[in-house]
C-alpha cells in the first residue's frame, strides 16, 4: 500500500504522462476526420506537445527528485499507447505499417512479460535502454512527417516502415539481453 499517494501520483511529471494519455483521442479524432492541410498539421502539432510533455516529464522527475515508482510504470505506458495508436492510425491510410504494429505488439508484450517476471521477483529494469529511447524517436520523428505529409508516395512509406522497423528489432534484441543476458541492468526493486 502506498503510504503517500499524492506524493506517489500527483507529481508534475505523472500529471504530464496523463496529460499526454488524454491527448490521444483528440490526436485521434482530428487525424482521422483530417480533410485538409491544416487538419494534419494540427494532428501534428499535437504530436509535438506529446512528445514535448514526454521529454521534460523526466527530466523535472530527476531535477526535482519526483521520481517515483508509479511514475517509473505511468510513463512508458504513456509512450506505448501513444506509438501504437499513431501507428494505428496511419496504418489505416499505409496498410504496410500493418507489419509495424505486429513487430510492436510483439516486442511489447515481451517485454510487459518479462518486466512482470522480474518484478515479481523482486527485481527492475533501472530504466529505459538507449536503444529504446532512439527507437521512439525514430518512430515519432518519421510518423510525424508521414502526417505532416499525407500524400506521402508508397515508395516513402515502405521506406519509413523498413527503417523503423529495423530500430524496433534493435530495441527489440537489446531488451532480450537486458533480461536474459549476464548484464547489470536489472536490479533488486529496494536500490530503486
Amino acid at each position: 500500500m502506498i503510504k503517500d499517494w499524492k506524493k506517489e501520483i500527483l507529481t508534475i511529471p505523472n500529471l504530464l504522462s496523463l496529460f499526454r494519455l488524454l491527448l490521444i483521442p483528440v490526436y485521434m479524432t482530428i487525424y482521422l476526420n483530417a480533410s485538409q492541410t491544416r487538419d494534419y498539421v494540427v494532428a501534428a502539432l499535437i504530436l509535438a506537445i506529446s512528445c514535448l510533455t514526454d521529454m521534460i516529464d523526466g527530466k523535472i522527475a530527476r531535477k526535482f527528485n519526483m521520481i517515483t515508482t508509479f511514475g517509473k510504470f505511468l510513463d512508458p505506458v504513456a509512450d506505448k499507447v501513444t506509438q501504437f495508436t499513431l501507428i494505428i492510425c496511419l496504418s489505416i491510410k499505409h496498410p504496410i505499417l500493418w507489419n509495424l504494429i505486429l513487430l510492436f505488439v510483439i516486442k511489447e508484450s515481451f517485454q510487459f512479460i518479462a518486466g512482470l517476471i522480474t518484478y515479481r521477483k523482486g527485481r527492475m529494469l533501472t530504466g529505459a535502454l538507449i536503444t529504446g529511447k532512439i527507437c521512439t524517436t525514430v518512430l515519432f520523428v518519421s510518423l510525424t512527417a508521414m502526417i505532416l505529409m499525407p500524400d506521402m508516395s508508397k515508395q516513402a512509406v515502405n521506406i519509413i516502415t523498413v527503417v523503423d522497423g529495423i530500430f524496433m528489432l534493435m530495441a527489440f534484441a537489446d531488451y532480450v539481453h537486458a533480461y536474459f543476458g549476464h548484464g547489470n541492468q536489472i536490479q533488486d526493486l529496494e536500490t530503486n
